[in-house]
């Protein structure tokens, strides 16, 4: 499979996908696309939270084909961008495939208090976010694994996992990078 100029960025929620995948495009001068974005506009769209779309596109799984597929679609007619998506690793196979681990109760945190949240995910409380976070990383690897056939918290599916839990952005996304220039010259 020849390699592309694409860093794929997958991983657990609130593990900082979307500021490193900021941090890595402004570095790098790529573009960003993001699966994400798309699925928090259709939750939005049909008034509902991000935990309860997702158990309504498990009823739906055309949508979530169709959002994975539009990702495999851009890949073919674009490079130099990264991927902000659950499955980008697996959509864009020929991609540099991250994966950014977190501890549950620092993502919680993260997410409890991260204001571009609140109109999906508005929890009184830390413990309910995390509640939710569990619930909804639960059901998304179920519904990957009766849609696609795949494990994405098999962490062989990808070329780089990163805890982040006591990193930085910026740290994390330059040893994104300094892994990426290896894979790319090799």
């Amino acid at each position: 499979m020849e390699k592309k100029h694409i860093i794929s960025i997958s991983g657990d929620l609130a593990s900082g996908k979307g500021t490193v995948s900021n941090i890595l495009v402004e570095k790098l001068g790529y573009e960003v696309y993001r699966n994400g974005t798309y699925f928090r506009k259709l939750a939005k769209e049909k008034e509902m939270d991000v935990t309860s779309f997702g158990k309504y596109v498990e009823k739906h799984p055309e949508i979530d084909k169709e959002i994975e597929r539009s990702a495999a679609e851009y890949a073919k007619i674009h490079d130099n961008f990264v991927i902000d998506a659950r499955l980008g690793w697996y959509a864009v196979p020929e991609s540099f495939k991250v994966y950014l681990k977190v501890d549950i109760d620092v993502a919680a945190k993260r997410a409890f208090y991260d204001n571009d949240r609140k109109d999906t995910e508005n929890f009184a409380t830390i413990e309910e976010q995390k509640e939710d976070m569990i619930l909804r990383y639960k059901l998304e690897n179920k519904r990957y694994a009766n849609i696609y056939g795949v494990d994405r918290s098999d962490m062989s599916n990808y070329d780089l996992v990163i805890d982040t839990s006591n990193y930085t952005p910026n740290q994390v996304a330059d040893k994104i990078i300094e892994e990426y220039k290896k894979w790319i010259e090799n």
